[in-house]
């Protein structure tokens, strides 16, 4: 066998037993102590190990147990020493006052997955409510008032039968002699009048909403919105066609209708803008229009029963059946002889009792005065 070769297996295998125990140390205080004092062990006996492996490759040496023993020392006395443990850091515990504060705990992917749509909800969680569906703060909140009875003008078709004339000639025996003449014929045709309020409403540069319910009296709008609901409630099924109406909106209407500035719907003469006294109400109840005109009969006839309960009346009846308006307004008024008569000789009389008590109290005044 070659000389180097054998020197080399010899000194391997003096070597191969403190290495193996270096080797499983710094492991178990790799693992044990999270590596804390590894890295300085490691350079420590880098060089030591270089200078070996360096003076191996270069020359024969002969290798001396004790040597090896000796070099390796000081890194068994480095894992000998124990290792300072590392200071633990404060733990800060914020006390909050309220349990709103405290953040929701994270749900896993899982827990998530698991939630399905069919999950009850939580006991405080509000139904969605329609359009129509009206909460008690309603009643006291115009803005909500507004939205419902633009809910209501929403939903209604903008239908009419108004009366058209044309003329024509006809041919008539007068005194045995045929004679052509003009007649002027009337016949009820079908009207869909839903671009007239969009058209009044880019006329003043304003939103349908703030130009068709934002234009009623205050007052009126407000017992508007009660009687509207409360048919609602009775299963009526209102709906509005026309609500506020200015100069112009009057101008493009047809059939029977009053002067353009006099419409009680808005026009200038009563008050223009924020001062509308009028609208028109129909059901929404069918799906033919023979069946809504039934319905809508049974509304009118429901506000003639309750309408004076909020405030409201039907002037015209028959002549303008969709037709309403406060009670106490002067159209009401003007078509209502019996209740003018009523209020007349209600004034009257109050007047009377007015003067009958000055007069006794002038007479025991006088009295007085005498003694």
């Amino acid at each position: 066998m070659n000389p180097r070769l054998a020197m080399m297996a010899a000194w391997c295998r003096e070597l191969a037993v403190p290495v193996s125990v270096l080797a499983l140390l710094v492991a178990f205080g790799s693992a044990g102590n999270g590596n804390i004092g590894t890295a300085p062990i490691v350079n420590r006996l880098a060089p030591v190990l270089a200078a070996d492996v360096n003076s191996a490759t270069t020359q024969p040496i002969a290798v001396n147990k004790a040597d090896v023993v000796a070099a390796i020392a000081p890194v068994m006395e480095a894992l000998a020493k124990p290792t300072a443990e590392p200071e633990p850091q404060p733990i800060v515990t914020a006390a909050l006052t309220d349990t709103s504060e405290l953040l929701p705990s994270e749900k896993s992917p899982a827990e998530v997955a698991n939630v399905s749509p069919a999950d009850p909800q939580p006991a405080d969680a509000k139904p969605s409510i329609g359009s129509t569906e009206i909460l008690d703060e309603c009643f006291v909140a115009e803005a909500c008032v507004d939205r419902y009875l633009w809910a209501l003008y929403q939903r209604t078709p903008k239908e009419d039968t108004v009366t058209e004339k044309t003329q024509r000639e006809v041919k008539l025996k007068r005194k045995g002699k045929t004679v052509r003449v003009t007649r002027t014929v009337s016949h009820a045709v079908d009207e869909d009048f839903s671009w007239k309020d969009p058209k009044a409403a880019q006329h003043v540069g304003m939103s349908m909403a703030d130009y068709v319910i934002g234009g009623v009296d205050r007052d009126f709008k407000l017992r508007l919105f009660h009687l509207l609901y409360a048919a609602d409630q009775a299963g009526l099924s209102p709906g509005i066609t026309s609500a506020f109406r200015d100069d112009y909106r009057q101008s493009i209407a047809s059939g029977l209708k009053a002067a353009n500035d006099r419409s009680f719907h808005g026009g200038s003469f009563r008050g223009g803008y924020g001062h509308g006294l009028a609208a028109d109400i129909v059901s929404v109840t069918g799906a033919t229009r023979a069946e809504r005109q039934s319905s809508s009969e049974t509304l009118w006839s429901w506000v003639d029963k309750h309408g004076k309960e909020f405030g409201i009346g039907r002037p015209y009846h028959d002549r303008d059946p969709p037709h309403v308006g406060p009670i106490d307004g002067t159209e009401y008024v003007s078509r209502h002889p019996a209740k003018s008569a009523r209020q007349a000789t209600a004034k009257r009389h109050k007047t009377t009792i007015a003067h009958a008590g000055r007069s006794a109290a002038k007479r025991v005044r006088t009295a007085n005065a005498v003694r």
